[in-house]
């Protein structure tokens, strides 16, 4: 029945629907970092011919195979059977007094797969200069520790990594691996695994963790 006085109460409004629960927001994939400028190819050697390298042919003729300049620095590709000659002259005409680094580069493909460098620097005229000479796979390369004593640690260097004999040196023998070790770690064709692997179950007697 309706209350006294005929009144009825409004009904109560409806409840509004329930809210769908929010999306979870799509994944947005990380950004791909902005690529850089493209990387400049290094320069290329260019032929040199300026006062130095004139001085050198007028001495050596043919023996100086190649002169070039690349990244400012000097560089005489000369005839290995006169490396010694050209050494010497380098130290006291030239005034390359020091023998900074002497180390080679494997290129097994190439018929004289050494080439064998020699890093050279001027105290008095602060300049640099690089020699480097050819070698086949057992072509002798004359020793320069007459010239510069500290040729001796660095070719025994260059004899133990890459197996290039050097002519006249006084005790050439290995300096960084033992005498027993077989092969030349720096020749492009070495398996240093394997190498390693036999070594060590030789002389130690336990399987290498390589």
């Amino acid at each position: 029945m309706p209350p006294a006085g005929g009144e009825t109460k409004p009904a109560a409004p409806a409840a509004p629907p329930a809210a769908a629960p929010p999306k979870p927001a799509a994944a947005v994939p990380p950004k791909a970092p902005a690529a850089g400028p493209p990387k400049e190819a290094p320069p290329k050697p260019e032929p040199l011919d300026n006062e130095l390298v004139k001085r050198y042919r007028s001495r050596f003729g043919n023996a100086i195979r190649e002169a070039w300049l690349d990244r400012k620095q000097a560089i005489l590709v000369v005839d290995r059977g006169q490396l010694v000659e050209i050494a010497k002259y380098s130290r006291d005409e030239e005034k390359f007094d020091m023998l900074t680094d002497l180390t080679a580069v494997d290129w097994p493909k190439r018929e004289k797969r050494f080439d064998i460098i020699l890093n050279l620097y001027s105290f008095v005229k602060n300049e640099r200069l690089r020699l480097k000479v050819h070698a086949g796979e057992n072509e002798p390369v004359p020793s320069v520790t007459g010239v510069w004593g500290v040729a001796n640690w660095l070719e025994r260097e260059a004899f133990d990594m890459f197996g290039i004999h050097f002519e006249g040196h006084p005790n050439l023998t290995r300096i960084l691996l033992p005498e027993e070790w077989q092969g030349h770690p720096l020749r492009k064709d070495y398996d240093i695994l394997t190498q390693d692997t036999a070594w060590v179950r030789e002389n130690l007697g336990i399987e290498s963790g390589q």
